[in-house]
């Protein structure tokens, strides 16, 4: 934010006075005055109001250098909470953050998959309340509720068409949930909820432009540019899995041949193991329970079964051909990797594509890229959520509706 000049009576100056003193963590009025380009006047004003909401709270005072010590500012970080959702097949994921990201409670419950989308809005607001009930946390503590799933951007108007849509891709889930829980719900792709969680809980730094690489049942790519998810024109951006990593490879749903997720998603990997490793790890057969062999396919590749190991391996690679593009076209240097689909071998997939990267992005010699597994890992997306509710809540200054 530093050189920019901010109009003093805008709702985006007093959101963007708030996001300086949330990533700066310990500011004086005088250093958000100069970020700014706001007068002194302007900042003490807009403080004041900060500090009556229970916003920020003055935390201590400068040493003296003669004149009247300057006070220090920092986020009130238990003023104001938020809740997240992540939606998934295998598991429900409920976490509560303060405003700074941290987790202050978490609750897991099954996942999606046996019941319709408004069976289940029932289930998620009273598991919403219990939760928040087991916390202490009074409904007018909490901002609202960030909600993050497979294809629910903010863009979404029509339901999507793929090997992993379901009944939710085209679900009107805020109109739903909302008079159930009585707090403002918003919604995003789990990919991009995992890259903002990350920035917002200063993990990475604000200065910084990076991409979350999510699998779940498939893949997708939640990318931060200048504090803000890149949204693309129809706000589609992220669609890895349609990368095409094998010219030659078989004949993706979506119409062209080789695409990442036919040949390294869960399925692909499931559907890769023959009927001997199927039968020594039990693997259970079932199209609608890939999920299920596939975690057991991994898990034993983390413990080192050498079949299982080249089944993830060779999952790896396709996924690390298709990161180092993303690399060389975006100029990165971090990418971070997120979801259930990293829990049991995510360091295999780490160490693939680290070692492409090192050898092979354009530009090795003038920085590294750090591939890293995400924190708090199987809580990425849902703690990103609650991020983004913050963010829409607090900071609607920093919400990009479209393009980059």
């Amino acid at each position: 934010m530093t050189g920019r000049r901010l109009g003093p009576s805008s709702a985006a100056t007093r959101s963007a006075v708030l996001d300086m003193v949330r990533s700066g963590r310990t500011v004086t009025r005088a250093e958000l005055a100069a970020r700014s380009g706001l007068t002194p006047t302007s900042i003490t004003r807009i403080v004041k109001t900060l500090l009556d909401e229970g916003l920020v709270v003055e935390v201590g005072f400068l040493d003296s250098t003669g004149g009247k010590r300057s006070s220090l500012l920092e986020l009130n970080t238990t003023g104001r909470f938020a809740v997240g959702v992540s939606l998934d097949a295998g598991r429900l994921t409920y976490v509560v953050t303060d405003l700074a990201g941290a987790v202050v409670g978490r609750l897991v419950s099954p996942g999606i998959e046996q019941d319709a989308p408004g069976e289940d809005v029932v289930r998620i607001a009273r598991e919403l309340g219990q939760l928040l009930v087991q916390l202490d946390i009074p409904l007018e503590s909490v901002v609202g509720v960030g909600v993050a799933g497979a294809g629910l951007d903010l863009g979404a108007g029509a339901e999507r068409h793929s090997l992993t849509a379901t009944e939710w891709e085209s679900f009107a889930l805020p109109e739903a949930l909302e008079p159930r829980i009585g707090l403002p719900v918003v919604r995003d792709n789990d990919a991009a909820c995992a890259a903002l969680g990350q920035y917002w809980a200063g993990r990475v730094p604000s200065t910084q432009d990076f991409a979350t690489l999510y699998m779940s049942n498939g893949f997708g790519l939640g990318i931060m540019v200048g504090g803000s998810i890149a949204r693309g024109a129809s706000s589609n951006v992220g669609e890895i899995g349609h990368t095409i990593v094998d010219i030659d490879g078989p004949e993706c749903w979506c119409g062209a041949r080789g695409c990442l997720e036919m040949l390294a998603a869960p399925r692909a990997v499931v559907a890769a193991a023959d009927a001997d490793l199927a039968g020594r790890l039990g693997l259970t057969g079932d199209a609608q329970r890939f999920r299920v062999d596939f975690d057991r396919i991994a898990q034993a590749a983390a413990q080192g079964d050498v079949d299982c190991h080249a089944l993830i391996q060779r999952s790896a690679r396709y996924l690390a051909a298709a990161a180092l593009s993303v690399v060389n076209v975006l100029d990165l240097d971090r990418i971070v990797l997120a979801g259930p689909g990293f829990a049991e071998a995510g360091a295999i997939y780490v160490r693939e594509i680290r070692q492409q990267v090192e050898r092979f992005a354009r530009t090795r010699g003038i920085h590294g890229v750090l591939v890293e597994l995400a924190d708090p890992g199987l809580d990425a997306a849902a703690g990103g959520a609650a991020s983004l509710a913050l963010q829409h809540a607090l900071t609607p200054h920093a919400v990009r509706s479209g393009g980059w």
